[in-house]
């Protein structure tokens, strides 16, 4: 294959006839340089690209643009609802004022390395720029397969900065045994908040999975739970999801603490329900949202967990005030994670087999669990001692 080359103003071009489609001859012609050398070698490259089925059309394309493309082609197809969300808000936040203008091709490890840092000097929480990296990771890996558009990623070279973690900052993740007797004391049986406390405490599950409980997940004969959905918010109103991820779905054992809460639980929104009569709120399904609504409407009818006395469904956004309370009323550092913090480090803590705590959990993969969800507590440390001390000879 051969090109040619032409002049026009002070730029040289070079141009060659690309395969033809629907029968038509295709000729692309792109600016080559300053001088007709600088547009020979472009033209030897162009061709090579070309025999060798890299999309150099697209090479042009801004990281601006290429985001877009990506989130269309991509997220969209492949994503839930929050995870498209949080990356939406990413790159419109982060990703294009900074980057946008960029051409893709011209993104280098450093570039990639100062916005990663500047970020880092703004006071962005280490969780956040984790979600930055790993998004423009994942998206630029696409853009080398299948889109061909690089030819590597060059953020595999990028490394995110130190943080400071401090022992204090760790342990707020963590309730003690006394904390939550005060959150419960604060929050006892008949509140709104009581039952979704005692989920989240004695099950580790995730808070959207917890608000989304029906009482067909419920056994009670056997002390199980099943966890099977969650919800999240999309606008205005609430679905049904799936779990986060296929090891999410999963049924919990659970003990009679729990057991007995539930039952005593669901006697008392029974009652409520008979008392309320036509007025008690109640939730339906409908193509996976969830309508509120106290009319008897023509749907699948829901028998949710988490509700208010009056029938109105329990959500993530409700357990806010939950959270203000606990946080500055009680003084406790707080919020519904924590629970789940704290569950798998005392199971962990007193002994508990560290698989079943991950399937407790729902992760994929075990490091998650110990990474993530067990934490280097002073009674770990000296448990640490303790088992050493007791299996070494005496050398005295």
């Amino acid at each position: 294959m051969t090109g040619s080359l032409r002049k026009r103003g002070d730029k040289w071009y070079y141009s060659f006839e690309a395969a033809r489609v629907d029968g038509k001859r295709k000729r692309i012609e792109r600016v080559g340089g300053r001088t007709k050398k600088e547009a020979e070698a472009a033209l030897r490259k162009a061709l090579e690209d070309y025999e060798n089925g890299e999309q150099f059309q697209k090479t042009n394309i801004s990281v601006s643009d290429y985001m877009d493309l990506w989130f269309d082609a991509y997220v969209l197809l492949n994503c839930r609802y929050n995870t498209q969300r949080s990356y939406r808000l990413i790159i419109d936040k982060h990703i294009k004022p900074s980057l946008g203008i960029l051409k893709l091709t011209s993104l280098t490890p450093g570039k990639l390395q100062d916005f990663i840092n500047n970020k880092y000097l703004t006071g962005i929480s280490k969780n956040h720029l984790n979600n930055i990296i790993s998004l423009l990771s994942g998206s630029l890996n696409y853009s080398v397969h299948p889109m061909n558009f690089l030819k590597n990623n060059p953020m595999q070279y990028v490394k995110i900065p130190k943080y400071n973690n401090t022992k204090t900052t760790d342990k707020h993740k963590i309730i003690t045994n006394d904390d939550f007797n005060a959150i419960i004391k604060r929050f006892p049986e008949r509140s709104s908040f009581y039952i979704p406390l005692m989920i989240g405490y004695h099950t580790g599950c995730r808070i959207g999975e917890a608000m989304g409980l029906t009482w067909d997940d419920i056994d009670l004969d056997n002390n199980t739970i099943n966890i099977n959905k969650l919800i999240y918010k999309k606008d205005t109103s609430w679905y049904f999801g799936e779990p986060k991820t296929t090891s999410s779905s999963r049924i919990i054992n659970i003990g009679n603490t729990l057991k007995n809460a539930l039952k005593y639980h669901k006697r008392y929104i029974d009652i409520k329900r008979l008392e309320y009569g036509e007025h008690y709120i109640k939730q339906y399904n409908i193509n996976d949202k969830i309508t509120t609504s106290s009319l008897n409407l023509k749907a699948p009818l829901l028998n949710m967990v988490c509700v208010k006395s009056n029938g109105m469904l329990l959500t993530p956004d409700s357990f806010k005030y939950a959270s203000r309370v606990i946080n500055y009323e009680l003084g406790i550092p707080f919020n519904f994670h924590s629970l789940r913090h704290t569950h798998a480090t005392l199971l962990v803590e007193n002994g508990a087999n560290i698989k079943d705590v991950q399937h407790r959990l729902g992760h994929n993969n075990i490091q998650t669990t110990l990474n993530t969800y067990t934490h280097n507590t002073d009674k770990l440390a000296k448990q640490s001692v303790d088992i050493f001390e007791n299996i070494i000879l005496p050398t005295y």
